[in-house]
């Protein structure tokens, strides 16, 4: 590519100003004429009418603008952490970040989760301080919470004047301040070998050169991160915010006669119902007409393309390394595949996962059909509300993060889809894990094993949050290779097989945090008469018996039923203190010691998801509605007591009468 390509993500706590701030991005490079309002819902990236009406960013959108020679593709993000699902998806396809902080409100609950895994990714990220001209704006104090609460590594660019005043500017640092070079030299000596031996070489004084050199090697291996302030809304600071994303970010980098490689990050559809995906291209070059591979080994042909290039996306008859682009044709493509290469995007989540769900409910029956149909089409876009179909009891379920995400998918599927629905009391998702160890098997011709295969399976516990690892330890001798080919394309599917029936566990909730191995592997040869060996296997014999044998290993491994867990942070009116400390306690909360602020107090304390609910609804009575509740997940703990059950949508393999019945209806039914 002949201008290099920066990929930049814009992310913060909801209402801190990412959207007005990409408004005085795109007015400052000409792209467009004037600053969109939010409050008017007249911005170039929150496009949908729901966005616009709320004054929310609900999905992630794309703009591009150039800058000194740097083409810059700026995607904007939700702040909501009900939406915090889209923002993971955009953070796999970043070189850089811009993390936008409320001079007002300061750090806040989301503002932590977004760095932590900024940090986790190393996403070299810069800082912007906005609204220093609302009344209540700080400087120093939100210097001093980011020290306290995200990073050490930060280095204050320069200072904000007549802070809280529509007339708030900010100036760059002059490089003869003795304060800010010593700043910038004690921050980079902790990280940079040159700087420390520059440090006693030129007695603590040294060069500014030699300092902005290592602040800009520092930023982009993500370990300083220089910080900025202004206002969106007047535009105070931002040039010098888009002079430090040209000097201090990385840009994209990629080989665009490469190997083929792209991230699909999100999935929308057209005026006429068209799938249409969004790639960052890694490496190589797509072509019009060209036949991707893409997900778990599928094929299809681009149709067209366009590349997001100063603005809007242009049509284009090829899209390469660096660019982002929207795709037509590729009808079973899915958020999170990569392309050019099979298989999904594997990195680890760096969100936690809904811990909500509840029933959707057509307020006309006849209208069930289409709904399913609609949810369908939203969980292309989100895969996270994983919907959950019961045909037994003719319901339809969805995962949630909260209850604005569950008002935002009631007013969608009436806008878009003209479908009136209501929603169930939302209930928790519980997973569940394995205890101990436990094996099965199920041997070739045993009266109990219906199948014309055999399979071994054992089940052991695994670190919190590593998911599932399937694991095959058997003699190669053993694997049907004329089903599957090679030994790696066997071990994919049984792979496959055991998730699809890790969906559903003991009590019916999905099974997590453990290793499944396989142990055992036979398969039936025909050899003609007199011998009773025969038919021969097929692959439906594996798939069918997995969740026989797999079930059976889970139940003697003892199951347990875990329940979401959160941390919460309450800000109260210190006279209520007694109060929500009590109510706190009925709920089962592990409280730790109130932090008085004047009028106001901290209290930190950890309990279950559904609990945190409960408290939030009590706060406003409790506190004269000045309390206020952020809370965030922290993982899962064990359920004491009756082990919740969730009733399963397919049948329990555990029974073998109604799961051999079950196949055979699917069976007819097919």
């Amino acid at each position: 590519m002949s201008q290099k390509t920066l990929n930049l993500g814009i992310l913060a706590h909801v209402d801190a100003g990412k959207t007005t701030l990409t408004e005085q991005f795109l007015y400052a490079a000409g792209v467009i004429d004037e600053v969109g309002s939010v409050d008017r819902g007249t911005t170039q990236t929150d496009t949908l009418e729901l966005e616009r009406q709320r004054g929310i960013t609900i999905k992630s959108a794309v703009a591009s603008f150039g800058l000194e020679g740097l083409h810059v593709n700026l995607i904007d993000t939700p702040g909501h952490p009900d939406f915090i699902a889209e923002v993971e998806r955009v953070l796999s396809v970043l070189d850089g970040a811009v993390l936008v902080i409320s001079a007002v409100e300061g750090v806040q609950p989301q503002t932590r989760i977004l760095m932590r895994a900024l940090q986790r990714l190393r996403i070299p990220t810069l800082v912007f301080v906005n609204k220093i001209d609302r009344p209540g704006a700080g400087a120093e104090h939100v210097v001093q919470a980011i020290s306290e609460r995200l990073t050490t590594a930060v280095v204050p660019m320069g200072t904000a004047h007549a802070l809280g005043t529509r007339a708030a500017y900010f100036t760059l640092s002059s490089t003869d301040d003795p304060v800010f070079r010593a700043r910038l030299a004690e921050v980079l000596a902790e990280r940079d070998e040159g700087i420390m031996a520059a440090y006693v070489e030129y007695d603590s004084d040294v060069p500014y050169h030699l300092l902005r050199e290592a602040l800009a090697a520092e930023t982009k291996r993500a370990l300083v991160h220089p910080v900025f302030f202004g206002s969106a809304i007047t535009g105070a600071g931002v040039e010098s915010l888009m002079n430090g994303i040209t000097e201090l970010l990385p840009p994209s980098t990629g080989d665009p006669d490469g190997p083929l490689s792209g991230t699909v990050f999100k999935i929308e559809r057209g005026t006429n119902g068209e799938k249409i995906a969004y790639v960052r291209m890694f490496s190589g070059t797509i072509h019009m007409r060209e036949r991707l591979r893409f997900g778990r080994g599928l094929e299809d042909k681009v149709t067209a393309i366009t590349v997001f290039e100063r603005g809007p996306a242009a049509q284009r008859s090829s899209v390469s390394a660096g660019a982002v682009a929207k795709l037509w044709g590729l009808s079973e493509i899915q958020v999170g595949d990569r392309i050019g290469v099979t298989g999904t995007d594997a990195s680890d989540h760096q969100f936690a996962p809904p811990t909500l769900e509840s029933v959707v409910v057509a307020a006309k029956p006849d209208d069930r059909e289409w709904l399913s149909v609609a949810l369908a089409q939203l969980a292309e876009q989100d895969p996270l509300i994983n919907v959950r179909q019961d045909d037994t009891r003719q319901e339809l379920s969805v995962s949630l993060y909260g209850e604005v995400q569950k008002e935002v998918i009631q007013a969608t599927l009436a806008n878009e889809f003209g479908l009136e629905v209501t929603f169930r009391e939302t209930t928790p998702i519980y997973i569940e894990r394995p205890l101990a160890s436990g094996e099965a098997i199920e041997i070739l011709n045993a009266e109990s094993n219906p199948f014309l295969a055999t399979i071994g399976l054992r089940v052991d516990p695994a670190p919190a949050g590593s998911g599932i690892d399937f694991r095959l330890q058997v003699d190669p001798r053993t694997v049907p290779l004329y089903l599957y080919k090679t030994l790696e394309s066997f071990s994919e599917h049984m792979d496959q097989y055991v998730r699809q029936t890790l969906r559903e566990g003991v009590f019916g909730w999905q099974v997590t945090d453990c290793i499944v191995t396989m142990t055992k592997c036979t398969y039936s040869v025909p050899d003609g008469p007199p011998s009773r060996r025969g038919p021969l296997s097929t692959a439906a014999d594996f798939r069918k018996l997995t969740p026989l044998v797999l079930m059976q290993a889970l139940t003697r491994a003892r199951a347990a039923v875990c329940e979401p867990i959160v941390r919460a942070s309450v800000e109260i009116p210190t006279g209520t203190i007694g109060a929500v400390m009590a109510a706190m306690a009925r709920l089962g909360a592990a409280v730790e010691t109130p932090s008085p602020r004047g009028k106001l107090s901290i209290i930190e304390a950890v309990l279950p998801a559904a609990r945190a609910q409960d408290l939030r609804r009590q706060l406003p009575g409790l506190t004269g509605g000045e309390g206020v509740l952020d809370s965030s997940f922290t993982g899962y703990q064990p359920v004491s007591g009756d082990q919740p059950v969730r009733r399963r949508t397919t049948a329990n393999p555990l029974n073998l009468d109604e799961y051999m019945m079950h196949l055979a209806r699917r069976s007819v039914g097919h």
